[in-house]
């Protein structure tokens, strides 16, 4: 069993990715923010949709076309494939805790 809240840093210099399950046309991903952002000139771009939902903290996704929105803990979204997006704010002061579903 895995618990989603174990082992979260206070803070770290790099965003923690712990994937939690691959199978063919799926991986799943806990991703824990401390204030890291996607740098503007290096958006993600990806081949296959992301389905994210915000487990805990606080956050800031800009996506092409759509703009920036803000995402509290609750939060989900579907990024469809080649959607340019990037994070462009996560909380310092507290663990901001991601689950990304990639999906195709």
């Amino acid at each position: 069993m895995t618990n989603l809240f174990a082992g979260l840093p206070a803070r770290a210099d790099e965003e923690l990715v712990t994937e939690l399950l691959a199978r063919p046309g799926l991986r799943i991903e806990r991703i824990v923010s401390t204030g890291q952002t996607t740098p503007e000139d290096r958006p993600y771009d990806q081949p296959h949709d992301e389905w994210v939902a915000l487990l805990a903290g606080g956050a800031r996704l800009w996506i092409e076309g759509e703009g920036e929105r803000a995402l509290a803990p609750g939060d989900t979204l579907l990024i469809p494939a080649h959607r340019r997006h990037r994070v462009t704010w996560t909380d310092p002061e507290a663990p901001t805790v991601w689950l990304a579903v990639h999906l195709g």
